[in-house]
Order: structure tokens, then C-alpha cells, then sequence
């Protein structure tokens, strides 16, 4: 064995002998592995839930549309509808699932007042609810426009498309509103609250 393989051996053997087993290495293991198959069902039921939503979507598509010399036609306000059922149903999901991604960011911001932070992000929650509520009644069509014809045309195409890049336009505007504010308003909530502990000995 040359001096460089004795070298090589003895910093091995050294740095194996100070390595200590951890004690709740088993358990940390057996967690990891619980989480793994927790994220796998979530996986599935996520699966099984878009299927069931693409299948009946498309028994709804399949009841309401008609097809007249090779065109499929539908009525005006089914479409209308569909959309605006859509709208709900984005606004509900992409919510809670915007948040879901933001909630460790919330938590750094709001590290000091915690308690303070989570009330906080729950009335903004609410506020976008009503800002996502108000869009959806402000673009709800009641009656047939004169440029719409009694089954979907172009026209109308274009003005549900319009609605739903509107909403996600602003869910994109609040939320990234909601970035850059956090921070300030989260210095804000720390610093009042130093004042309020920093009181009553000045006064004292």
C-alpha cells in the first residue's frame, strides 16, 4: 500500500468514525414514504376529478349543440352559460390553487406577526372573491346583442373568449400586486408592532 492509498484510507476510516447514526433517521424515512403515497393519491383523485369534468363537459356539448348540413349550431345563450359557469369555476380553483404556491412566501413575509398574517391574506381572499364576482355579473349577457344571431357566431366567440382572458388577466394583476405589497404591508404590521411593545416603557 503506498503512502497516498494509507493516506486516502486513514481520512475514510476517520470520517466514518465520526459520522453518529441519527436517531429518528427510521422515522424520518418512514414519513418520506408516507408523503410519497399521499402525493400519489392526490395525483389520482386529480386525474379522476379532470376526467369526470372533461367527460361531462363533453355530455353537455353533445346534448346541447346540433348539426344542420355538416355545421354544429348551438343556441346563443347556452354558450353564455357555459361561459359564465366556467368563470365561477376558474375563480374557485385557481384561487385556493395560486395560494396553495404562495402560502411559504406568506409565511416569510409575516414571520414576525404570524396571527396578523393570516387574517390578512384571508380578507384579500375575500376581496378577490368580489373583484372575481363582480367581473363575472358585469359581463353576463341577458339579452340577444343585435350583432349576435339566435345561434353562436363569431362575434359571440370572441366576446366569451374576451371574459375569460379577462378574469385571468386579473387574477395575474392582484396576484402579482399581492407579490410586491406583501412585503411592504407585512414591515408595516412588524414595525406597529414594536411601536405598540416599545410604549409603555417610554411612557413608564
Amino acid at each position: 500500500m503506498t503512502m497516498l492509498e494509507q493516506r486516502l484510507r486513514d481520512a475514510l476510516v476517520g470520517g466514518a468514525s465520526q459520522v453518529q447514526e441519527s436517531p429518528d433517521l427510521f422515522a424520518r424515512i418512514v414519513l418520506s414514504i408516507e408523503d410519497d403515497r399521499t402525493r400519489r393519491r392526490q395525483r389520482w383523485r386529480g386525474a379522476a376529478v379532470l376526467g369526470c369534468l372533461i367527460g361531462a363537459l363533453g355530455a353537455v356539448l353533445f346534448a346541447v349543440i346540433d348539426t344542420n348540413e355538416g355545421e354544429l349550431l348551438m343556441d346563443w345563450w347556452i354558450l353564455e352559460l357555459l361561459t359564465t359557469v366556467f368563470l365561477v369555476g376558474l375563480a374557485l380553483w385557481l384561487g385556493p390553487f395560486i395560494k396553495r404556491f404562495g402560502r411559504s412566501y406568506a409565511a416569510d413575509v409575516f414571520r414576525a406577526n404570524p396571527g396578523t398574517g393570516k387574517s390578512f391574506i384571508v380578507l384579500t381572499d375575500v376581496a378577490y372573491y368580489l373583484i372575481f364576482l363582480s367581473f363575472i355579473l358585469f359581463t353576463v349577457t341577458f339579452d340577444l346583442p343585435s350583432d349576435w344571431d339566435g345561434v353562436v357566431n363569431g362575434v359571440q366567440l370572441k366576446h366569451e373568449v374576451s371574459r375569460i382572458a379577462g378574469i385571468v388577466l386579473i387574477m395575474g394583476l392582484l396576484h402579482g400586486f399581492n407579490i410586491l405589497a406583501l412585503p411592504v404591508v407585512g414591515r408595516l404590521f412588524t414595525l406597529n408592532r414594536r411601536l405598540d411593545q416599545d410604549t409603555p416603557e417610554h411612557d413608564s
